[in-house]
């Protein structure tokens, strides 16, 4: 593999060839200048929950900063069509636009802005893809892992993910969402390297196998790894041969040494009715600080199942269902045209009306609001404003629904908080980028700030995204224009 291949998903041309055919027609009809805005925002929650996780800034930040063209790039493009003028344009291309996004950790909900680009229309639409990618697959596997650990009640989640992401990258930027997510670990390498993820170490069956019996296996692997030693114990049969042989290499490796076991590892089996007998067995042999993981073919609910069967579990480790979002694998962002700047200032909204309502986008440049109770804490709202609006915390604030504007509620004794944090300015990064152990603690504490309906995984209760009065207004004019219904 060439030095080029090996950077192909860094490069500026990783997107789809109707994003250069758009900005190359902006340049030729003397729109290029142009200052437009789009807004990034997805549908729906993933497996029908209640709220979102937000990742996949970082990565954004990194291909923002690095987006230039080599000659390579443009002599493909060349053979695409598109026109040389705009191939001189890219020679020299410098990122120009201002973004905002919501930072990474937090809970987002459908149809609010979790990323806002401002800035001449031929760059705001090449970068549309590598946002989306970003966003989207970052977002969708945060979401999945916080579900994982609520699922826990406090049991730790391990991501062993790596041999089952559709991907290379995917398994990297997969293993750093999952921590964010709430994961505690990973059995990634490179991950664990690149981001400071602490990794997790167990035994495989295949050693097991390659010895004469399971019990000099384990003494093997003992002497070699004294200080973080786990056994898989289901390779022959968990009781009656997997566990005594442990507790007899324990015994007999082990201790002489003056170390203590870390854990051993079921894969197989009735986890919940094992694992009790396993803790019974370990306990009785003097091992109470050896600790049990679970695997194989986990996600939320079955976690969940085992835990109110009194699985005696202190770490699940989840792979393919976690690294892949089995059970709902989109997350669905779209990054949407939603107001133009005259060269006077003046800001004309946009509208991208369908056959399907969902489908109809919010208007005007914006702001995200989220509101807080001050006596619980707990989240109340968001609200969507104007960016020429302000929301006055210290007066009552009438919420309504967008879509069923008799269902109203006033509220007191709250505070606002904007969502929306200015990422680049004039192309240049104005944000001082959080470690993921630091983003995970924030995420931890943002989900707290979430009612338990919100986030219980059947039939959530409906978190409100409302729109302003100002800002439906504009919503409303613009359909009706749109649809012929004002003359």
């Amino acid at each position: 593999m060439g030095a080029s291949e090996k950077s192909s998903t860094r490069s500026a041309v990783l997107t789809e060839l109707y994003e250069f055919a758009m900005a190359d027609g902006y340049y030729a009809c003397g729109l290029g200048e142009t200052i437009a805005c789009f807004d990034l925002f997805f549908r729906r929650v993933p497996d029908n929950g209640g709220f979102a996780i937000m990742a996949g800034l970082q990565q954004v930040i990194e291909h923002l900063q690095n987006l230039h063209f080599s000659e390579e790039d443009l002599q493909f493009l060349r053979t695409q069509g598109i026109s040389e003028p705009f191939l001189d344009y890219l020679r020299d291309f410098r990122f120009a636009c201002d973004v905002w996004a919501i930072p990474e950790g937090t809970p987002i909900f459908p149809n609010e802005p979790i990323v806002k680009v401002r800035g001449p229309v031929v760059q705001a639409q090449m970068i549309e893809t590598a946002l989306l990618l970003c966003i989207n697959q970052q977002s969708l596997i945060a979401t999945k892992a916080n579900r994982l650990v609520r699922a826990a009640r406090g049991t730790a989640v391990a991501e062993f993910g790596t041999r089952r992401a559709q991907g290379f990258d995917e398994a990297v930027y997969g293993a750093r969402a999952a921590y964010i997510g709430g994961c505690t670990a990973t059995s990634g390498v490179l991950p664990a390297r690149k981001f400071g993820i602490p990794v997790l170490q167990t035994m495989i069956h295949s050693w097991v196998q390659m010895f004469d019996s399971e019990y000099e296996a384990f003494c093997a692997y003992a002497r070699r790894y004294p200080d973080d030693c786990t056994f898989v114990v289901d390779t022959y049969d968990t009781l009656r041969s997997g566990v005594p042989n442990a507790i007899r290499a324990f015994n007999d490796v082990l201790l002489p040494l003056g170390r203590r076991p870390k854990s051993v590892r079921i894969d197989s089996g009735d986890i919940p009715y094992l694992s009790k007998r396993v803790r019974k067995m370990l306990d009785e042999a003097g091992f109470p600080d050896c600790g049990i993981l679970a695997s194989n073919s986990l996600d939320e609910h079955i976690i969940s199942d085992m835990l109110a069967q009194g699985a005696k579990v202190d770490c699940f480790i989840v792979g393919e269902r976690l690294i892949t979002s089995a059970s709902s694998p989109l997350f669905g962002g779209v990054y949407k045209l939603c107001a133009v700047e005259q060269p006077d200032g003046r800001i004309v909204p946009k509208i991208n009306l369908s056959e399907n309502v969902h489908k109809i986008t919010i208007p005007s440049s914006k702001n995200v609001y989220r509101l807080f109770d001050m006596d619980s804490g707990k989240a109340i709202a968001d609200v969507l404003t104007t960016d020429s609006e302000e929301l006055d915390d210290s007066k009552p604030y009438e919420l309504f629904d967008p879509d069923y504007t008799w269902k109203r509620k006033e509220i007191e004794n709250y505070v606002a908080r904007p969502l929306l944090v200015q990422i680049f300015k004039k192309g240049e990064c104005v944000y001082d980028s959080p470690t993921p152990a630091e983003i995970r603690e924030y995420c931890s504490e943002q989900v707290d700030t979430l009612w338990d309906e919100v986030k219980r995984f059947e039939n959530p209760h409906k978190y409100y995204v409302d729109l302003s009065a100002k800002l439906w207004e504009i919503r409303k004019l613009l359909i009706e224009e749109y649809k012929g219904v004002r003359k």
